[in-house]
């Protein structure tokens, strides 16, 4: 009976860690965006430039840009820059991937722009605008791996295609949730299309 009372508490415990978490993803300050058109299948949206901190990697593959591209931005912005200063955590997390390399970005709270964000520390963090376009997006929970990040790229062309909505450029795979958060996961491809308002 006392294992069942342990094994109870620390279930809530863990229930409770969970909630908390989730709770302050969607607190999280989250990349602007307008949303043009949205449906059962897909959702189209209008995103305007943002400040950008971006690392390039050979890596191909979802869990290699993950684990190499990561710690190096986190550094950056949890003071890894010439003025020691912590930058707050944003949502999502942008991968590029292709055969021919891959980069991560973090979008910038903001408050900051190309003039008035730290720079930082490692020179291998380029910071810059994106560009403002207009992307079609489908969203998948649980934990991202590249079997499902190739499932739903493939599941949008196919939208896009039936539709005879114009792609012009390689997917983003967007994450919104820290690895230790297990439930309530939110997960989006991007494709940049032509469109027309």
């Amino acid at each position: 009976m006392k294992a069942l009372y342990i094994a109870l508490g620390l279930g809530a415990i863990y229930f409770i860690f969970q909630s908390f978490v989730a709770g302050n993803a969607v607190k999280t300050e989250k990349q602007k965006y307008r949303t043009v058109l949205k449906d059962d299948a897909l959702e189209i949206r209008y995103y305007p430039s943002a400040t950008m901190a971006t690392i390039y990697s050979s890596a191909t593959n979802y869990k290699s840009v993950a684990s190499s591209g990561f710690g190096k931005l986190a550094r950056f912005i949890f003071g890894g820059n010439k003025e020691n200063e912590s930058i707050a955590m944003t949502a999502p997390v942008r991968m590029n991937m292709s055969e021919k390399g891959a980069e991560m970005s973090f979008v910038m709270p903001t408050k900051y722009n190309e003039s008035n964000l730290p720079r930082p520390n490692d020179e291998s963090i380029r910071i810059h605008q994106s560009a403002p376009q207009y992307v079609a997006v489908i969203a998948f929970g649980g934990y991202a791996n590249d079997e499902k990040i190739t499932t739903y790229k493939n599941k949008i062309l196919q939208i896009l295609a039936e539709r005879k909505i114009t792609v012009i450029g390689d997917y983003t795979f967007l994450g919104y949730n820290a690895p230790y958060q297990m439930i309530a996961r939110t997960n989006e491809i991007a494709i940049p299309i032509e469109w027309k308002e």
